[in-house]
């Protein structure tokens, strides 16, 4: 995100040195707190305080980007596809969580609230929310498939065509990016139970996170984990309340056409492809306040993830000058 920040200030910096102004008025919010869930959020604040600070037809966000075949160009490798992120799940955590009276641990009974949860937490790892598609990735499965040519690509096509081809949903599902695509997901991240070595647990927790296909609740998440673990015992909370949900921008030929344009231009041949991410970004707040919001390809990474939320997160050179150029050709595009 550094580098979006600067391609950013160093974009208003020289469209004020420009002889002609834009015709529209272009404006630019650096914010805080994308990865404080609950704690602060500075495009929170700016959606919910200050709105008309940011009112704007549309928004571009991080979240797009480009992959190469593994290698940097740099390294003699290639850019191999382009990404307009064209909505998000939705982040939201729940707590599971298990009691029992306890007691000294030299006297066992049945019941123990680690156990519970544990039987909890493997009927949550087996639990498969159902598929759903929506104009975005069923855009993204059929033209990502035929640029693939290979078992999983031709898969992707059948699957984009046809929601219900189970063989088609088998092998996508082995490719864990692909699954993700298709569904709500939820995962245990945390555990937490008793309070001594030697006595029996009144009380143990998890936090399972779930990333919700767009257009599902927290509530309706809620009850597919409740009714899936089926235990009363085994009380299931949101973690946090009233977070806003993510909406999927229209794929807008007035968005998508100058990308695609300028794409042609800086990286021939390259194909640009609508998709849906996965993770989370402010556009919840952005989209949620009413502002369409994208997430912008011109610069690129490579599969292995580039250190993404490490201490040696990184990002290629030739990536950084080559999107600093396209993205200012982009805003240019869209305000001039």
């Amino acid at each position: 995100m550094k580098s979006l920040d600067a391609i950013w200030i160093d974009t208003m910096v020289r469209l004020k040195g420009e002889k002609t102004g834009p015709k529209r008025t272009v404006k630019m919010a650096l914010t805080c707190g994308e990865e404080t869930s609950g704690s602060f959020n500075g495009a929170d604040w700016l959606s919910t305080n200050k709105r008309d600070l940011i009112d704007a037809e549309f928004a571009l966000n991080e979240g797009g980007g480009g992959l190469t075949d593994g290698k940097g160009l740099s390294e003699g490798g290639k850019l191999t596809v382009l990404e307009l992120q064209v909505g998000e799940k939705a982040y939201q955590d729940f707590t599971l969580t298990a009691t029992n009276p306890g007691g000294h641990s030299s006297q066992p009974v049945p019941e123990n609230a680690i156990v519970s949860l544990a039987r909890a937490l493997e009927k949550v790892h087996a639990y498969r929310f159902p598929l759903q598609f929506n104009d975005t990735t069923r855009a993204y499965f059929a033209r990502a498939g035929a640029i693939r040519q290979d078992e999983t690509g031709k898969a992707m096509v059948a699957l984009s065509a046809n929601p219900n081809d189970a063989a088609a949903e088998a092998v996508v599902n082995k490719d864990k990016m692909l699954h993700s695509l298709l569904r709500t997901t939820c995962v245990p991240t945390m555990v937490a139970a008793g309070h001594a070595l030697n006595a029996l647990p009144q009380r143990a927790t998890a936090n399972v996170n779930c990333r919700m296909f767009p257009g599902n609740s927290p509530e309706q998440t809620r009850d597919a984990l409740a009714a899936a673990i089926g235990d009363p015992g085994v009380s299931v909370e949101l973690a946090v309340r009233d977070k806003p949900l993510a909406k999927s921008p229209p794929l807008d030929p007035k968005i998508t056409g100058p990308i695609e344009k300028l794409a042609a231009r800086y990286f021939p041949g390259v194909p640009v492809l609508p998709s849906m991410a996965t993770g989370a970004s402010d556009a919840v707040y952005t989209g949620g306040a009413g502002i369409p919001t994208y997430g912008v390809p011109g610069v690129w990474g490579n599969p292995d993830g580039d250190g993404v939320h490490g201490l040696n997160e990184r990002i290629e050179v030739q990536s950084l000058l080559t999107g600093r150029a396209y993205l200012y050709d982009l805003v240019k595009a869209y305000s001039y």
